[in-house]
């Protein structure tokens, strides 16, 4: 039996929550080591173990991994969730990179000096830009690539609770992008995932954005 997969990040959702939802929807076990000071962040620094000074860490297959897409993309290929082939890639990407961008705009939100206003660009945005291209492709469909569950999938799901939890009946018009998300919360592994005390995050609030700030000495 190989070594535990180990994530390093800080103790909340941010760009490790999709790593943490698709090792979960993989059933792979993983341990975490949370960011609590600075001085555990350069720890890593110094040791050589951030290529670019950045958190998401994924150590796995003796490996130690960066950057949050590669780190999913290795992931995906490892547990046969990215197509059958290049043009099956291709298409998960697509789509996994547009609900990530959609993503990371919620992730900035406990940074924002206004959230209101930017929650309500968000809600057209995902209404007008992002819903009706998933929409589209689960018209009739199990799944957005293949007729199997990949990357793509887990990143919708994770991406449609979200927003419902900023934007309560943001999916009512997209009848198909809900359908969908009811068929993956009934995954096993997925409804663990959305009970408490699971490893899933809660959204950020004040505290792990204050943390955030003092570890990276972001200014505001």
């Amino acid at each position: 039996m190989g070594e535990r997969v180990v994530l390093h990040y800080f103790n909340g959702r941010g760009k490790m929550e999709s790593i943490r939802w698709l090792l979960t929807v993989a059933e792979v076990e993983f341990d975490e080591k949370f960011l609590d000071t600075r001085e555990e962040y350069l720890k890593l620094v110094n040791d050589g173990k951030l290529m670019f000074q950045q958190v998401p860490l994924v150590e796995i297959d003796g490996m130690k991994l960066v950057q949050t897409k590669a780190i999913l993309n290795y992931l995906a290929e490892k547990y046969n969730m990215h197509g059958k082939d290049l043009k099956d890639r291709v298409m998960i990407n697509m789509y996994s990179e547009g609900l990530m961008d959609l993503m990371e705009m919620i992730m900035v939100l406990p940074f924002n000096p206004d959230p209101t206003a930017k929650l309500e660009e968000i809600e057209k945005k995902a209404k007008e830009r992002y819903f009706p291209v998933f929409e589209k492709a689960l018209t009739g469909p199990v799944y957005l690539v293949g007729g199997k569950l990949s990357l793509a999938d887990v990143l919708l799901v994770e991406c449609t609770l979200m927003l419902e939890e900023k934007c309560v009946g943001i999916l009512k018009d997209f009848s198909a992008v809900k359908s969908f998300q009811g068929r993956m919360i009934q995954i096993p592994a997925i409804n663990r995932f959305l009970q408490p005390g699971s490893k899933r995050k809660p959204p950020p609030g004040e505290n792990y954005a204050k943390a955030v700030i003092e570890i990276f000495q972001i200014k505001i």
